[in-house]
């Protein structure tokens, strides 16, 4: 019977190999076979194999409690999970001890799964060792956190409180310290007073619950030492970053920055990791004295990348190439003639300049202002000011303003322009209209030039302000060679002119 399932197999394996037990069949079909096996060999073979396991067994992995040693998973339960630590028998790892979510987790765990344990008790009654998942979970990080330090690897911790002499924040569990001269947003006179001074204290409070990007200095696991530092993390971070970006950045695209720091020559901005200047001639299409006027520490701005010097590593950047030229649209918004109100930036020998929206600035004339001629440092930088718009040229992005016709509006084409400072038309003494007066009615009446000129020389005559004497003295005054002789030319030819008419 025993035959006729097996047919002609003569051996099956053990179903472990090591164990030494060797199962041998013989069915009587293979005669040459059974004469070469040695009944003394097998019998000298299987004991020595058997003397090895007993050895084996005699012999357990020496633990004791506390160790944290690894495990392979080879049962898992709804209770209990039994993980092989190398032991005569598998340990107890209880799921009631398990976090409830992330590694470590019920769900997390499978078959054939490694994890460290922590060893609460070598063995029970049973036999079994009991495991504990959660106790060894800080070990783990341990060793995570020794390979972060041989790498110079950065990592994120949360700050879960304060001390005088820094921050304590959680690593996965373990307790790390930074130091106050660690910590990036402290100044220097605040790190030399340390948490003893009220204000250094209220900041470190402030940054409670806060995740910060840290590097490791110092480790030591014996005393549970771990050091960190978020200055030199935040360094190595940029400088990484930096390097990314000078292989990114393209000139003419436009990117999104904060402000991080303004001097006299412009403003720096970070693009996330490394910073491009924004030169004080791009900051603005109007006049920017000093970055300060238009910008501030952490706002945030559109810049344009004008050029990238990876040798340098330099970037260069434009707040105002980022923006619409208001120059190109001026003439769409405004016409000569509109008032409007502007702002005084700036003051020169003829005039003043003063801006009416960001980017357009115009001159007031020393003739334009109120009074006519005032002296322009009269106005200080800043005063506000209404204004008349004369002209506009977009082209060469001038615009001209008048304080003065605010109040004394620009005559009419038709009409001449009248001085500062005269009387208006009805209140004149009634003359001879010029010939830019004449309205279109009197152009069209026929006038004799015989009868125009006798009318004009005398009434020249009764006002005695003949062309070629208006300029010269009076009788009575000093008078020079020439004067006089231009004066017997005058009135030479006033003799002459009435015979000719005659």
């Amino acid at each position: 019977m025993q035959a006729q399932q097996h047919g002609d197999l003569s051996t099956m394996p053990a179903a472990n190999l090591n164990s030494g037990r060797v199962q041998t069949m013989i069915e009587g079909n293979d005669p040459q076979e059974q004469t070469n096996i040695n009944p003394e060999e097998v019998e000298e073979l299987n004991q020595n194999d058997m003397e090895a396991l007993l050895a084996a067994s005699t012999t357990p992995i020496s633990i004791k409690r506390g160790d944290v040693v690894k495990g392979v998973i080879v049962r898992i339960d709804q209770d209990e999970i039994l993980v092989d630590i190398g032991l005569k028998s598998e340990g107890v790892l209880s799921t009631k001890e398990l976090p409830a979510s992330g590694y470590g987790s019920f769900n997390e765990l499978h078959l054939n799964d490694e994890v460290l344990v922590y060893v609460i008790q070598p063995e029970t009654a049973d036999g079994h060792a009991v495991l504990s998942l959660k106790r060894a979970a800080a070990e783990r990080q341990w060793r995570i956190a020794e390979e972060q330090y041989k790498n110079n690897e950065l990592l994120k911790a949360k700050v879960i409180d304060h001390n005088k002499g820094g921050l304590i924040v959680d690593v996965n569990g373990i307790r790390g310290f930074v130091p106050i001269s660690q910590i990036l947003n402290l100044k220097r006179e605040e790190v030399a007073a340390g948490g003893e001074s009220q204000e250094t204290a209220a900041k470190l409070q402030s940054m409670k619950d806060k995740e910060l990007q840290l590097k490791i200095i110092e480790i030591n696991r014996a005393r549970n030492r771990l050091i960190l530092s978020e200055r030199l993390a935040v360094q190595e971070w940029r400088q990484r970053r930096r390097e990314e970006l000078l292989d990114e950045l393209k000139p003419g695209e436009v990117r999104k920055g904060v402000v991080s720091n303004l001097a006299n020559f412009g403003a720096f901005v970070d693009l996330g990791g490394a910073d491009g200047l924004v030169h004080i001639s791009q900051l603005a299409w109007s006049r920017v004295n000093h970055p300060s006027e238009v910008l501030h520490i952490g706002q945030e701005v559109e810049v344009q990348v004008l050029n990238v010097d990876k040798d340098k590593k330099k970037i260069a950047l434009s707040i105002k190439r980022a923006e619409v030229d208001p120059w190109t649209t001026v003439e769409q918004r405004y016409t000569p003639g509109q008032i409007v109100t502007g702002v005084v930036t700036k003051n020169a020998p003829f005039g003043v300049f003063a801006r009416i929206e960001d980017g357009i600035e115009g001159l007031i004339h020393q003739s334009e202002l109120l009074p006519p001629n005032t002296d322009p440092k009269s106005l200080n930088e800043g005063t506000q000011l209404e204004l008349r718009i004369l002209r506009i040229d977009a082209e060469r992005r001038r615009l001209g303003l008048s304080m003065r016709q605010v109040e004394e509006p620009a005559p009419k084409e038709a009409a001449p322009e009248q001085p500062a400072g005269a009387q208006p038309a009805e209140q004149q003494a009634p003359t001879t209209p010029s010939l830019e007066s004449i309205t279109p009615q009197q152009e069209q009446q026929p006038v004799s030039p015989r009868r125009e000129g006798r009318t004009e020389r005398r009434e020249r005559q009764e006002r005695g302000d003949d062309t070629l004497l208006s300029g010269l003295p009076r009788e009575g005054e000093e008078l020079t060679a020439m004067a006089e002789a231009f004066r017997a030319a005058a009135r030479q030819r006033t003799k002459e002119e009435p015979e000719s008419e005659q």
